[in-house]
C-alpha cells in the first residue's frame, strides 16, 4: 500500500487496483489540489475544505456518512463523531473512516475536535495506521492528539491538518505535536509504502510532504 498527502486532510491510498482518495479541499483552502485520480472518495464532513470531489478525476464512489462499505475489495467502515459541545453546528459534525486495505487498518478522524471515550475507541477496533489532526482552532490540538494517540495504540501515527504555507486557515504547526510527542526530529518523506509485515512494533511518527 502506498500512501500519498496532498495536505490538510486529503490523502491517497492506493493498492494495485484501487485509489481511496480521503477529504479532498477547494482552492479556497489556499493549496493547489493536483486532481489525483479516485476510485473511492471518503469525505469527513460536508463543508469545501473537506468535500471538494469536483477537484478529482475517474469514475469514483461517493462514501459521506456512517455505514459499512465494500468497493473494489476494499472495506471501508464510516463512523459518526461529532462534537459533543456543539452536535447540531454542521462544521462540527465529523465522520470517522476506518480503511481496510492489503489487510491493514488505516483510521482517518477527519475533523476530530475532542478525545473520545474509551467505548468510542474500542469501536474503532484495531487500528495501525493513524491519521491525525494536530493543529488545533476547530480540531484536536496537540495535547488532545497525543491522548487520541495513546488511547487507539497504532503503529503508524501520520500527522495531518496542521500550518502549512498559504494555508488561508490559522492551525498550529506540527512542531508543536511533535514537541508534546517527544519526538525531536523526524524526515519527511514523500510517500510511505506500507506492508502488513513490515508495520514496525512500537508507535512511529511518519511526516509526509505534501505533494503538489
Amino acid at each position: 500500500m502506498e500512501i500519498t498527502w496532498y495536505g490538510h486532510a486529503c490523502f491517497r491510498l492506493k493498492d494495485r487496483t484501487t485509489s481511496v482518495v480521503t477529504d479532498p479541499y477547494d482552492k479556497t483552502l489556499g493549496l493547489p489540489l493536483p486532481r489525483p485520480k479516485a476510485d473511492i472518495v471518503t469525505i469527513s464532513h460536508d463543508v469545501p475544505h473537506h468535500n471538494y470531489t469536483e477537484g478529482l478525476k475517474g469514475e469514483f464512489k461517493v462514501i459521506d456518512g456512517p455505514g459499512e462499505y465494500e468497493i473494489g475489495g476494499i472495506f471501508i467502515t464510516g463512523i459518526h463523531l461529532a462534537s459533543p459541545k456543539k452536535s447540531d453546528d454542521k462544521v462540527a459534525q465529523n465522520n470517522i473512516y476506518v480503511i481496510y486495505i492489503e489487510d491493514i487498518a488505516v483510521c482517518h478522524l477527519g475533523d476530530l475536535s475532542h478525545v473520545p471515550t474509551q467505548n468510542q475507541v474500542e469501536d474503532l477496533g484495531s487500528i495501525e495506521v493513524l491519521m491525525v489532526p494536530v493543529g488545533g482552532q476547530n480540531t484536536l490540538n496537540a495535547a488532545q492528539a497525543a491522548e487520541v494517540i495513546s488511547l487507539i495504540e497504532p503503529y503508524i501515527v501520520i500527522p495531518m491538518h496542521y500550518h502549512l504555507p498559504d494555508l488561508t486557515v490559522k492551525l498550529d504547526p506540527v512542531d508543536k505535536f511533535l514537541k508534546e510527542m517527544g519526538v525531536t526530529k523526524t524526515d519527511t518523506i514523500e510517500t510511505l509504502k506500507l506492508t502488513k509485515a513490515g508495520l514496525p512494533e512500537e508507535t512511529q511518527i511518519v511526516l509526509l510532504e505534501a505533494k503538489s
